[in-house]
């Protein structure tokens, strides 16, 4: 079940992340061809970033799902088959730690028990916590900063999903050869 929801939300990031590549590039095309006429729009561009952005924490998440980040074997290629499978235990592990730690990090940083006891009053927010999360506007497309950085807490909690999938995945691996 665990596998199986981890490899549904993998595949749900590579498709939205392809869609905002494709978007990306679609964006930039615009901008390009509306500069070209002399009247550039500049909230493209910012809308780019931040759909290249969420982009980059979608595909992020599903490349270590699936094992697929740069890595180097130098080490593991040396050792036994019980070793190698070791190593991955401890980079699964590892994954894991990383990914729990940020979502303890988001949750320090959104605060959403705080914002829900401040009855979602953005100031009486700030004034109890002097975190201006909720406060800052994005340059050019005028939504708050908050909704685009949410990406963050979305790919630790996916992260966190796909690291304990893995580990899963490496430990029973290694009792049933073991």
């Amino acid at each position: 079940m665990l596998q199986r929801l981890s490899k549904g939300l993998a595949r749900c990031e590579e498709i939205t992340a392809a869609a905002l590549a494709a978007a990306v590039t679609c964006l930039i095309l615009t901008n390009i061809a509306f500069r070209a006429l002399g009247s550039p729009l500049y909230w493209v561009s910012e809308l780019a970033i931040y759909a290249m952005i969420w982009m980059t924490f979608l595909i992020a998440g599903a490349v270590l799902k699936r094992r697929q980040g740069i890595a180097v074997t130098l080490v593991s290629d040396l050792l036994p088959p019980t070793g190698r499978k070791l190593v991955g235990v401890a980079v699964d592990a590892m994954v894991l730690l990383f990914a729990l730690l940020l979502v303890w990090l988001c949750w320090g940083w959104y605060q959403p028990l705080t914002l829900v006891q401040t009855g979602f009053d953005t100031q009486a927010f700030q004034g109890q916590t002097f975190n201006f999360i909720y406060a800052e506007n994005t340059s050019t497309l005028g939504i708050k900063k908050f909704w685009a950085w949410l990406i963050v807490p979305w790919f630790a909690l996916s992260l966190s999903l796909h690291g304990v999938a893995n580990l899963t995945q490496s430990l029973m691996a290694l009792r049933g050869r073991v």
